[in-house]
């Protein structure tokens, strides 16, 4: 019995290690860095780079940073194109010819539905701009356009049924042409054109970027990656931040691909030729002491427009919310390899795009996604109810068998080699293995993280209600025991936020406790008897559907281990005797 409550006490402290670490440490070190970077640039700022210019020595080229100047900017006298589609609101600046405006328009800050929407993309002059750019690299004396470029455009408004062209032409006799289509959802698509009308051929070379300015919030959990990604062959990259600000850039060569920059649950995505081979980069600089991230790709090679024809370029682009049908509809559609992944699945991606499915089924039969937690939760128990019950009678066994192992211990206290002996005769003539339980343990673990990913992942849960005055599955539970939910409003420490659902949770934690053996060692009895209380605490700050799935987990385990004790005539204090 011992090994299997120093597996179960190795488990349990595994994942207060885990969830602890985290919240105490990888939170608080991650702002001290981001502190002492930004204070370094201060003291030691990036120089701006040079305009897009193709990397010498090798006929490829590179999209250099870009170097948008701070200034004041009016921004009526930008003129811009409307985007108007069921799901998005925005516009296209004519200088430049910047995708930098842009809102969800079924998605809100919070669950208040008098609060703003989701602003995706942010204007190209504001201190926290977030904007995409499409063009080309020249070679040779020919100018192409740049950030100050005013663009003309072939109507007024960006709809579904209605693509706009954007054209430009230089002194040398080229004209450039840019149609941007989009559909219903988030996809838009860039075909760019070059028309060579002067008397030399042309060599270019087509680029897109993707800027964000200052340092995003973010949700700063080890469970889920916040920051640039992207899929060059077959595998999947992902950068953070942080790493970004400590080593300046990284470089990726591919055919086809995609790359972007992913939040939680919003992501702008650049999807180039397939069949075209790219080199890709994802780099970070402090242009006028303002951070910048930028994501880019460009073709690997020149292609040559001779003089009196035109070449056309087909890319896309995605900003929008990652929503799974959407995100998987488009990677079977535009053939992406591995879009599916800009959802940070995690490696358990077998069991978590199972779990996402079922639970998504169970709400549209529900319509309330805290019932199709406790749903699937039960179907999940019901699955694996084989294993959980070979655990929960092995348990039960030896609950039954403590008071004979203490006498044991009592009678075999000076002689530790002879107590061992005299247990595994117990055990034979019991016909019980203390080892039995472990093995179903082991293989719940990944279904109980796999659990744990899709919940927290899942942007279906965002801002879902439950019932009574939990109004969003996402958030922390709102009433906290600390303000006497809510008569004595006080600024009450991150610490001591505990609401009403992780006090239930750690009550039936505690509950479930009694209904198992007690260790025989004091020191882990002590230990297990404040884990209840310790993970009241850990869990308090966590997604309250999490806590839901949790406390309804904790509860379906102690029916079973139930009927199975009444079944073998066990009492619950029977381990006490």
């Amino acid at each position: 019995m011992g090994e299997q409550k120093n597996l179960f006490l190795a488990i349990i402290l595994s994942l207060v290690v885990l969830i602890g670490y985290q919240k105490f440490f990888v939170e608080p070190q991650q702002e001290q860095y981001e502190a002492a970077q930004r204070e370094a640039a201060r003291l030691n700022p990036t120089p701006d780079a040079n305009t897009p210019q193709p990397s010498a020595g090798n006929n490829a080229a590179t999209p250099a940073t870009a170097t948008m100047q701070q200034s004041v900017i009016d921004p009526a006298s930008i003129p811009r194109v409307a985007i108007d589609t069921p799901r998005l609101t925005g516009s296209i600046s004519l200088k430049g010819a910047f995708v930098d405006d842009l809102t969800l328009i079924d998605y809100r800050q919070d669950v208040d539905q008098t609060s703003d929407k989701i602003q995706l993309l942010i204007p190209h002059y504001e201190d926290n701009a977030y904007y995409i750019d499409h063009s080309w690299t020249l070679d040779g004396a020919h100018k192409g356009p740049d950030k100050d470029t005013i663009w003309t455009a072939s109507s007024e408004v960006l709809t579904p049924d209605s693509p706009v062209t954007l054209s430009w032409s230089n002194d040398t006799g080229l004209t450039f042409q840019r149609t941007i289509s989009v559909d219903q959802n988030y996809m838009f698509k860039i075909s760019q054109t070059i028309i060579n009308n002067s008397d030399v051929d042309v060599k270019a070379a087509p680029f897109g970027r993707i800027i964000r300015q200052t340092l995003p919030e973010s949700t700063a959990m080890a469970i889920l990656h916040e920051g640039p990604l992207g899929v060059f062959g077959e595998a999947l990259e992902e950068v953070s931040y942080s790493d970004l600000i400590e080593d300046g850039s990284e470089t990726f060569t591919s055919q086809g691909g995609w790359m972007g920059i992913t939040d939680k649950y919003w992501l702008t995505s650049l999807i180039p030729d397939q069949s075209a081979p790219i080199k890709s980069r994802m780099q970070y600089n402090r242009p006028n002491r303002v951070d910048r991230f930028q994501v880019d790709y460009i073709e690997n090679s020149y292609t040559t427009v001779p003089a009196g024809q035109s070449n056309m370029v087909e890319s896309h682009f995605f900003a929008g919310a990652k929503e799974v049908d959407v995100v998987e509809a488009y990677a079977e559609q535009l053939n992406i390899r591995l879009f599916d992944r800009t959802i940070d699945w995690g490696w358990l991606i077998f069991l978590t795009k199972p779990l996402f499915y079922l639970l998504s089924f169970l709400n549209g039969l529900v319509g309330n996604v805290g019932i199709s937690i406790l749903l699937m939760t039960v179907i999940v128990k019901a699955i694996l109810f084989p294993l959980a019950n070979k655990q929960y009678v092995s348990m039960t066994k030896m609950k039954q068998m403590a008071p004979k192992i203490k006498k044991l211990q009592e009678r075999y206290k000076d002689d530790r080699m002879q107590l061992q002996q005299e247990m595994m005769k117990m055990y034979q003539k019991e016909k019980v293995n203390p080892m039995a339980g472990c093995l179903p343990i082991l293989i719940q673990l990944p279904v109980f993280f796999a659990l744990y990913k899709t919940l927290y992942v899942s942007l279906e849960m965002r801002h879902q209600p439950f019932f009574g005055w939990i109004q969003d599955l996402s958030a922390p539970d709102p009433i906290w025991i600390t303000t006497l939910f809510g008569a004595f409003p006080w600024d009450v420490p991150g610490f001591l936020q505990i609401g009403i659902w992780p006090i239930v949770m750690g009550i039936t934690m505690w509950m479930q406790q009694k209904l198992n053996p007690a260790p025989q060692d004091p020191i882990q009895a002590k230990v297990m008897a404040f884990l209840p209380i310790l993970f009241t605490f850990i869990l308090a700050p966590f997604a309250v559907g999490l806590v839901i799935y949790w406390t309804w987990n904790n509860i379906l385990s102690m029916a079973q281990q139930w009927v199975i004790m009444r079944k073998l005539g066990v009492g619950i204090n029977d381990d006490q005797s």
